[in-house]
């Protein structure tokens, strides 16, 4: 009882740190969603310079996608005719980090790591896009499927899609797996002597590549991320291995890998990974040799710098992050078990129709449902698209060739695992 007691404190006092921090870079996610127009952002993506690469990194440092997230935003930016060293860029600078983490990174471990973490993940990002157009040294053709422009709302009626996207779609990607973050990091405080790595991996360079063992084949998202290398700092765990932690887990995982392989090419994979690897160990060891190490002392469960904010405030976002997590997971919970497609997807009359049911491999949040739903229904004869993320399948209504659904549907990145 004493240790569910400890465990239950634990994850109660992670809550506090956390949640004004997680509340404030939902926000932010949402006034970035609604600010910055798609059209604009490709304009800038291009060439195959040294320009394009510097923004497509600046533009992924504070866009609150994760990994599987990313994936098809990168993929479409290239198809819109981005350059593979501009998509590269993004793809890499953007799942390390966002506004979201950074706040949390700054909660929980403390005002260095928030101003390192971003700053590696730009870096990273400019010099894989830079090694990819070295390497591939040209530009791709322009997509025309699916690239229609999306209408950013107007005025006032921003607000309600900015906030509907920040606590509602963005939660809803990562609910699960902050959830597991934060469950984690409760064990490894209470389960790991307090000097396990002190005494089992005290070598910085081999806890570094324990770290990079783990998480190249890992998901965890950016955001869950923090308090798990929070915990693991605790146990004495190298500043250093911690950031290659955070690096490598949100790039990284079979999903990621196996999209960039097959969009980008096998060169443009192999740049990827070992701009990840290579820079993630690089930056460690800058952390670790070259920091003070006063900047990563005084790390707890209980928050990097204390109670900084007022105590009514951090329950208070507790309590709302709380709520919204769990109503988040119980309807994803419920829509699966009624089988209730995604929602803004209805289906309407279905009579004197073709109907296909195309079973999609590789969507994972609802960025890659709008990419889904975007390709398929730009195609001529479509009348209807209906994408469930939960059942991993598409509902196409409409007169249309399945081969043209599967190219459309292979070109944005996923893997068509059957069509009904």
């Amino acid at each position: 009882m004493q240790f569910i007691r400890d465990y239950i404190n634990a994850i109660y006092h992670l809550m506090l740190e956390m949640s004004p921090y997680l509340l404030l870079g939902f926000l932010i996610a949402g006034i970035l969603k609604y600010s910055i127009h798609p059209e604009r952002i490709k304009r800038y993506l291009g060439g195959s310079d040294l320009r394009s690469v510097f923004y497509a990194s600046l533009l992924g440092v504070p866009m609150p996608l994760c990994s599987c997230g990313v994936i098809p935003t990168g993929v479409g930016l290239y198809r819109n005719g981005a350059s593979k060293g501009a998509a590269q860029s993004f793809l890499i600078s953007t799942p390390q980090t966002g506004v979201d983490s950074i706040m949390v990174t700054y909660s929980l471990l403390g005002l260095p790591f928030a101003i390192i973490r971003p700053i590696a993940a730009f870096i990273t990002g400019i010099a894989g896009g830079m090694l990819t157009n070295k390497v591939e040294g040209e530009k791709p053709q322009e997509y025309i499927n699916g690239t229609d422009a999306e209408e950013l709302p107007r005025g006032w009626k921003k607000i309600p899609a900015m906030l509907k996207y920040a606590f509602v779609d963005f939660l809803s990607d990562i609910a699960k797996w902050l959830l597991i973050g934060i469950l984690i990091a409760g064990l490894i405080s209470l389960l790991l002597p307090e000097d396990f790595f002190l005494q089992y991996l005290s070598n910085p360079y081999l806890s570094m590549l324990v770290m990079l063992a783990v998480s190249v084949p890992l998901y965890v998202c950016a955001t869950g991320s923090v308090p798990i290398a929070a915990a693991l700092l605790m146990k004495g765990l190298s500043p250093g291995a911690a950031l290659v932690f955070l690096m490598a887990g949100p790039a990284t995982n079979a999903a990621t890998i196996s999209v960039i392989g097959n969009t980008l090419g096998k060169k443009s994979l192999i740049v990827y990974l070992g701009t990840i690897i290579l820079g993630s160990f690089i930056a460690g060891t800058v952390l670790n040799e070259w920091m003070p190490a006063s900047w990563f002392t005084g790390i707890s469960i209980h928050g990097a710098h204390g109670h900084m904010l007022p105590h009514w405030l951090m329950f208070g976002s507790a309590l709302i992050l709380s709520a919204l997590m769990l109503f988040t997971l119980l309807r994803k919970i419920l829509n699966k078990y009624r089988g209730i497609p995604e929602a803004g997807c209805d289906v309407t009359d279905q009579r004197q129709k073709d109907e296909y049911i195309v079973h999609i491999e590789g969507m994972s949040c609802q960025h890659c449902v709008m990419n889904v739903k975007k390709g398929l229904s730009s195609l001529d004869g479509v009348i209807e698209v209906v994408v469930n993320l939960e059942s991993k399948s598409a509902r196409i209504r409409g007169r249309i060739d399945t081969a043209q659904i599967e190219a459309t549907i292979k070109q944005l990145g996923y893997t068509v695992k059957g069509i009904e």
